[in-house]
């Protein structure tokens, strides 16, 4: 989040003229499981206090897997309860959730079939698959690096899922989500999997930058960050 949404809206101001400041209040964890998903989420309302005091133009949750082990349809009652405590200090932004601009993005692409490439250990995996099963989109195949460390998870080369992707099965799809997850670095994967694939490519780190754009009413345009950021939705 901290990483790779500046620099998607770096690169955007290269080319249009808008400018933008980042700011950031962080919920604790350091293992990828349930357990301490439920604590994060659990601090998010900290959080969102935090940054309103800063009269935030928009926010973002970051952690996709935080809010969709939660429960199926989770992000609307998270989002809402988020924009809630900004409207209560007075202070009132739109909140975005990784997990809600994955599934709002493809959906804005047209997306009935994806495969999908996650750090985590399988059983989150599957939650992640049948959370997106059950905003109606199918998931057609599933790859899991299984890493538990979320330090491990964010130190990963960002070029590598361009080479991973190749073990995902993407025949028939109509996008290929080439990282679940916004800890896990894809932004210098997503342009060149799109290309190689001659798929459109979408991480959940560029679909939370293309809903936080939307909500600002701006152009959803950036440089070399996949389809869902060509500006065409």
């Amino acid at each position: 989040m901290e990483t790779e949404i500046p620099a998607m809206l770096r690169a955007r101001e290269q080319i249009l003229p808008e400018r933008f400041s980042f700011h950031a209040s962080r919920m604790r964890m350091q293992k990828v499981t349930k357990e301490e998903l439920a604590a994060m989420d659990r601090d998010s309302d900290r959080c969102a206090l935090e940054l309103s005091d800063g009269k935030m133009d928009v926010m973002g949750y970051a952690c996709l897997v935080a809010i969709m082990s939660m429960g199926l349809g989770y992000h609307r009652t998270s989002e809402k309860r988020l924009h809630e405590v900004t409207v209560a200090n007075g202070k009132p932004a739109p909140v975005v959730s990784s997990a809600g601009a994955l599934v709002e993005g493809l959906k804005a692409m047209g997306a009935k079939k994806v495969s999908v490439l996650t750090p985590y250990m399988k059983p989150l995996t599957q939650l992640v698959v049948d959370y997106i099963e059950h905003e109606g989109i199918a998931v057609h195949d599933s790859l899991s690096l299984e890493i538990a460390d979320n330090l491990e998870v964010g130190a990963q080369d960002p070029a590598a899922p361009a080479q991973i992707v190749q073990r995902l099965d993407t025949r028939g799809v109509d996008v290929v989500v080439i990282s679940a997850c916004v800890q896990m670095p894809s932004l210098a994967s997503v342009q060149v999997a799109q290309d190689r694939l001659g798929l459109p490519v979408v991480s959940a780190a560029a679909c939370t930058t293309w809903a936080m754009l939307k909500r600002l009413g701006l152009e959803t345009r950036v440089p070399n960050a996949g389809a869902l950021l060509s500006g065409a939705y």
